[in-house]
This record gives C-alpha cells, sequence and structure tokens, in this order.
C-alpha cells in the first residue's frame, strides 16, 4: 500500500511538474510572438516613414529649384522658407516639413582655410560671435585645435590629444573638418547649455569659396560678428524680420555702410547673397509615432538639388 501511494505521489509530482514545464514553455513562446509582432511593426513603420520622409526631400528639392531658378538672390521672403503642413499623406500618417538656409550661418570649417592654418578672419568672426552670445572666445581656439591637421596646440586656450587622453573615457581630437556640430559637445569647454545657446548661429558645412555667408538670411548676431565691436543688426531682431518680409536686407551696399571701410575689405569676399546648401527638417507622425529626418540638400552647378547628408532624430 505505502509502495502504491508512493507511486502514485511520484506520478502527480511528475504530472504537476511537466504542467508547469509545459505552462512555462507557452507563455514564452507566446510573448516571443507578440515581441516578434512588434519589431515586425515597429521596423515596417520606421520604413515607412522613412519612405515618407525621401519623398519629402523630393518635394522640397522640386521647390527649392522652382523657387530659386534664375534669381541670384536667397532670401527668407520666399516660398522655400515658408513651413509646410501639417499635412495628411495618408490615413493617420501626417508630414511636417521646413527649410532653413544653412549659409545664413558661420561655418564652423571655415576656420582653417585651403592651407590648413587658421584663417585669422574667420577666427575673429568665431570670437566676435562667442563674444555677442556671451561665451568664453576660448571655445574657439578649442574648435580649431579639433579640426585642424596637426597635434599641437595653436592657441593658448586651444586642446589637442593630451587634453582629452586623460579624460574618461579618452579620446583623440578629429583632426578633420567637423560633418556635424553635434560633434562641438566633445570639446571640454562645451556644456550642454553652451552648445543650446551656440547652435542656431552655426553650422558645419565643406569648407571653400561656395560657402560665402549669406547676408539675406544670416541673424543679427551673425551679421555683427562680421566688425568686431558693432551692433548695427541684432539689438533689434524684430525689425530685422520686419524688413525682410519683403526681399533681402540688409543687402550688399547696406552691410557695407554700416562698418568702417577697412573691415569691409577683409570681409566682402566672404559675403554674398546666394546660397547652395539648405538644410530640410522633417517630422512624419505614424498613429503615435514620431519620426524625425534632417537632410542637407546641396545645389548643383546645374541648380538642381539632391541630399548629401541625413541624420535621424538629432542634427
Amino acid at each position: 500500500m505505502r509502495s502504491r501511494q508512493h507511486q502514485r505521489g511520484m506520478a502527480l509530482l511528475i504530472a504537476i511538474i511537466l504542467v508547469a514545464i509545459a505552462t512555462t514553455l507557452a507563455v514564452a513562446i507566446g510573448y516571443g510572438g507578440v515581441l516578434f509582432a512588434k519589431r515586425s511593426t515597429s521596423v515596417f513603420t520606421w520604413m515607412q516613414a522613412e519612405r515618407f520622409a525621401q519623398g519629402a526631400e523630393g518635394l522640397a528639392a522640386y521647390a527649392l529649384q522652382q523657387s530659386l531658378q534664375g534669381s541670384a538672390v536667397v532670401s527668407p521672403d520666399e516660398i522655400w522658407a515658408q513651413p509646410y503642413g501639417p499635412a495628411e499623406l495618408d490615413t493617420g500618417v501626417t508630414l511636417e516639413a521646413s527649410l532653413e538656409d544653412l549659409q545664413g550661418r558661420f561655418n564652423i570649417n571655415s576656420l582653417i582655410n585651403a592651407q590648413g592654418v587658421v584663417d585669422p578672419q574667420q577666427f575673429k568672426q568665431f570670437q566676435a560671435l562667442l563674444t555677442l552670445l556671451g561665451m568664453d572666445v576660448g571655445i574657439a581656439s578649442q574648435v580649431v585645435d579639433w579640426i585642424d591637421a596637426d597635434s599641437e596646440v595653436t592657441q593658448p586656450e586651444g586642446a589637442e590629444d593630451s587634453a582629452y587622453l586623460s579624460l574618461t573615457p579618452a579620446y583623440r581630437t578629429a583632426n578633420i573638418p567637423i560633418t556635424s556640430i553635434s560633434e562641438l559637445l566633445a570639446l571640454p569647454a562645451m556644456t550642454r547649455a553652451i552648445y543650446d545657446r551656440l547652435t542656431p548661429y552655426i553650422t558645419a558645412l565643406p569648407p571653400g569659396n561656395n560657402t560665402t555667408l549669406n547676408i539675406c538670411t544670416a541673424s543679427g548676431v551673425v551679421l555683427d560678428s562680421l566688425a568686431p565691436g558693432q551692433q548695427s543688426f541684432s539689438l533689434n531682431p524684430d525689425q530685422l524680420t520686419a524688413k525682410r518680409s519683403s526681399g533681402c536686407f540688409p543687402g550688399i551696399a547696406a552691410l557695407q555702410a554700416s562698418m568702417p571701410a577697412a573691415q569691409w575689405a577683409l570681409i566682402a569676399n566672404r559675403v554674398g547673397t546666394s546660397s547652395r546648401y539648405f538644410r530640410l527638417h522633417t517630422w512624419i507622425t505614424i498613429g503615435t509615432t514620431r519620426f524625425t529626418l534632417y537632410s542637407l540638400l546641396a545645389r548643383s552647378a546645374g541648380g538642381t538639388f539632391r541630399p548629401i547628408l541625413r541624420t535621424y532624430g538629432t542634427e
């Protein structure tokens, strides 16, 4: 009797264990299936949003081409500068987009000239920009050392490998032109607050003569940085915006009149009224998912535009 009872007890225990194992496997398989379905949905949604965003690039390129065709002046009163959307593309899918002329900002890569050394006028302008924003001008030296080709500190406040290798984690300077201004967050003097304050006025474009500053779209702070010690345009930003509602302002003649002749001679070949580089900011919303794409559009010699750089989520 005891042996039979023992066998029945063991059988019952084994049955309970088998049921528990089967239940666990069923839950695991079911949970894995749910996760797989969610991942598949997320991937499909991302791919769908990316295709819509790339379609927005095509529309933006067409709008820029039509808006700027035959015009030597790029100003914020034109159609390309007007934000688009929100527009419904499909059921539950909306598009918003805006274009910005990046040549209305200071090009960080212009700090180093074609010979690979510091451009003194660009360096002075960047220092003036930092001063107008109430920032430490030593940031300019650190940027120079980050993008120049050598590994020697060229400015008193600069920073080369020796300053970065002591950090945790350690890293080295790039010693090449910046691709994204987010690289500046690696500088010793750069905090998030300083970065957020500075980024609306700077950009990272290919160095060269094709990236002259467009004075028709530049902010008042960037315009005033062209003549260190003067403030002709940044004191009243609303007035500057109002004057641009009907065309390019200040224009070459007005800018020249706002500074001494000697200073104008130094910057005359670095300013203009046209642009080749624009940034498209696209938002795609599908259900509760929001997708963001930043696209750098470049103008070719034939007047067409194409994307040459994309970043997802952040600039």
